[in-house]
């Protein structure tokens, strides 16, 4: 049975392993969320709604810490840049897919180099994230309800992603993950933090390092760590 903490009102579920939350999602079909430290804290009542609604799963150690804080200690940190290349992996050879997101560049090379890494992949349909008019995102939605992808990626950021993604799954139940800026790290447009930084936990601490500006963004982890420490999360 899936256990799950409520931490600053986020429903945050505790999966052990990548293949627990990809059996878990092919078995209920809906909406993958990750979820950081910066959601949590930053939670609206929209955002609330989306996260708790769908299949939430820990893609920062904050997420990771919370839990255990919690009471649940076996959360595993699940990065959604390495979840959606995993469930390509494990369904490739019988689904199909539907890509969304990046511009029009960074969506061609994805298409690309998944149809290169994954031999036979069935990509369905794809376009860039720019949706500029009503009419193109009742188009996008029309084209998932006719073409009925197993799998849908959607790269363009929260809560974007996620309100589109609830729309679409309106109509068409499937596989959905929202995967922010994942294209760009899979065609080498955007440099991921090396492997000791990861093995560490300090990917936040690389990225900082290589955009001192995030820093306005990582002054919110603190006080996120203060009421995580004092039980007011």
């Amino acid at each position: 049975m899936l256990e799950s903490r409520i931490i600053n009102g986020v429903k945050v579920n505790g999966f052990n392993s990548k293949e627990d939350v990809i059996n878990f999602a092919f078995a209920n079909k809906g909406i993958l969320v990750a979820v950081n430290a910066e959601k949590i804290i930053n939670a609206t009542d929209k955002t609330r709604q989306i996260i708790n609604n769908n299949i939430s799963y820990p893609d920062g150690i904050g997420a990771v810490m919370a839990l255990n804080h919690k009471g649940y200690k076996h959360a595993t940190k699940i990065p959604g840049c390495e979840l959606w290349l995993d469930i390509v992996k494990s369904s490739y050879k019988d689904k199909s897919f539907y890509l969304i997101g990046g511009t029009e560049d960074t969506i061609q090379n994805t298409k690309t180099k998944l149809l290169e890494d994954f031999e036979g992949i069935n990509i369905i349909g794809y376009r860039n994230g720019y949706i500029k008019t009503e009419e193109e995102r009742l188009k996008l939605i029309e084209d998932i309800e006719l073409k009925k992808p197993d799998i849908v990626f959607v790269a363009m950021g929260s809560p974007k992603q996620e309100l589109l993604m609830q729309e679409m799954l309106e109509k068409h139940k499937a596989v959905y993950q929202g995967l922010g800026g994942s294209f760009d790290v899979y065609i080498g447009k955007v440099e991921r933090a090396p492997e000791w930084w990861l093995k560490n936990n300090l990917e936040w601490a690389y990225r900082l390092f290589k955009q001192p500006t995030r820093i306005k963004r990582q002054i919110p982890l603190l006080k996120f760590l203060f009421l995580l420490k004092i039980g007011k999360l």
